[in-house]
């Protein structure tokens, strides 16, 4: 038997192929140890990031008292509910002590006093802050081509991109350098990356994680993501950071628990769109997909052709960006004008498009939010689970233009608030993952959580981790 069967303590390699529910076991079994894990990150980040490029503030000190803690505490208890795991964090969420730089060098001596609501609960829960990752230049893009900090590359292959924004979280986890990761999504920025890097990703009803100490994209979209090895990774970290917050306007008072999984193929009504390729979604994407609905056929139950003849998925993307540039044009009023350190032109160029829209444009854009609640009201009325790639295309060279469609599929879901989860599918032609991903209707996320782990298990398609090793 090899060392991760036998019941014998695990060395860094070892430990690097675990996500957080199998760290967990590992760390109650006494199979490893809280500094044990952050070791084993902290030599993964050494040996690995100066090629990946997937953090940009890891403190080995800070990182290893937070471990000896974690141990104290798991030998002398109580213990919190992620006590040891390390967690790589988004360099959009503050954390205090750390400056929150969102991608941008203007902020560079912008240090946290406080810890966002969603950091505050992974202390509260003994998680071991790990660092900070790479993002696009003020979480607009998604690509993670940052011309400040650094191009996050795939751990697949590094001549391609690891998507974004939150490509740094993905790449981590995929590489082995974190067994998970928080992130942001606006229009799909944990879910584009975990496609193209092979790895898990979970965008929750919007509000049911409170976004308060995330720099805002676009306030009426942003929430809170978790990247992971497993849907069961996803399902712990979904636990630890649910919760109503009275600091944040948009946080969601629930008036019962999230509803509880009650997944059951004979009564599942599952609905997929009719013509992928016509919706520009490119045909190497289809054929993997079509290969693993045909291997779902019996856990997606009655299957729907729905009409989404009244979704421009164009332009729909193109409303929710709009209302980011806008609203990012107010948020980093301060690093435009900054001379000393500039943004990038693409960046300026972008939130000048938003300044030279009419507050009409932007009301028009707002409306398209309404709209999509409305749609996905019928959407889930007629079903009870939304079925598509998460991304039209997979990961593409690092120095290829970025394709406008990335955030096509994943925008639905964002502007009308409802969860989706992202899953491995399979691989394309060229070696590279690509992801299935699932949308239900608000609060659904148990459930929706539920159906992706019975499909991730039929599928079989998430890579060895850590990728690349």
């Amino acid at each position: 038997m090899s060392a991760i069967d036998d019941g014998e303590v695990l060395g860094p390699e070892a430990l690097r192929r675990g996500g957080v529910w199998q760290c967990l076991h590992w760390l109650a079994a006494g199979r490893t140890t809280p500094e044990a894990l952050a070791d084993a990150c902290l030599d993964a980040i050494e040996r690995l990031d100066p090629a990946l490029h997937a953090f940009v503030d890891v403190r080995p000190d800070i990182v290893r008292d937070q471990a000896v803690s974690a141990q104290r505490r798991r030998r002398e208890g109580p213990i919190g509910r992620l006590d040891g795991i390390p967690v790589a964090i988004k360099d959009n969420f503050d954390v205090a002590g750390y400056p929150t730089r969102a991608g941008l060098p203007s902020r560079e001596n912008r240090v946290a006093r406080n810890d966002a609501h969603a950091i505050a609960r992974l202390r509260a829960a003994g998680a071991v802050l790990l660092g900070k990752t790479n993002l696009d230049e003020g979480a607009l893009g998604a690509a993670t081509r940052n011309p400040h900090f650094g191009a996050t590359r795939n751990p697949f292959n590094a001549g391609f991109v690891a998507g974004g924004s939150s490509g740094g979280s993905a790449a981590a986890v995929a590489a082995g350098m974190a067994p998970v990761a928080i992130g942001s999504d606006t229009l799909g920025s944990v879910r584009i990356p975990a496609s193209y890097c092979g790895v898990f990703a979970l965008k929750p009803t919007h509000g049911e994680i409170s976004a308060r100490g995330l720099v805002p994209a676009a306030r009426r979209l942003d929430a809170v993501g978790v990247l992971g090895k497993s849907v069961g990774d996803l399902v712990v970290m979904l636990q630890v950071l649910a919760g109503y917050d009275a600091d944040d306007p948009r946080s969601r008072r629930r008036r019962v628990a999230l509803q509880p999984p009650d997944w059951n193929p004979n009564h599942l009504r599952c609905g997929v769109l009719p013509d992928l390729a016509a919706v520009g979604v490119e045909a190497p994407v289809i054929a993997v997909f079509d290969a693993a609905l045909a291997k779902l056929e019996r856990e997606l139950g009655e299957r729907q052709q729905l009409d989404f003849s009244d979704w421009s998925f164009q332009k729909m993307r193109r409303a929710g960006l709009l209302l980011m540039e806008a609203e990012m044009r107010n948020t980093f009023a301060d690093d435009l004008a900054d001379t000393t350190h500039p943004v990038s032109g693409n960046f300026r160029a972008m939130l000048d498009y938003a300044a030279r829209k009419s507050a009409a444009d932007y009301a028009q854009a707002d409306r398209i939010l309404d709209f999509a609640v409305l749609k996905a009201r019928r959407v889930f009325s007629r079903v009870d689970v939304l079925v598509l790639p998460t991304t039209p295309q997979g990961a593409f060279p690092i120095d290829a233009p970025a394709p406008a469609s990335q955030a096509d599929l994943t925008a639905f879901a964002s502007l009308s608030a409802c969860p989706a989860v992202s899953i491995p599918m399979g691989t394309l032609p060229d070696g590279m993952p690509i992801g299935m991903q699932f949308v239900g209707a608000p609060g659904s996320d148990l459930r929706l959580l539920e159906l992706a782990e019975v499909c991730a298990s039929a599928l079989d398609a998430a890579p060895a981790y850590p990728v690349g090793a």
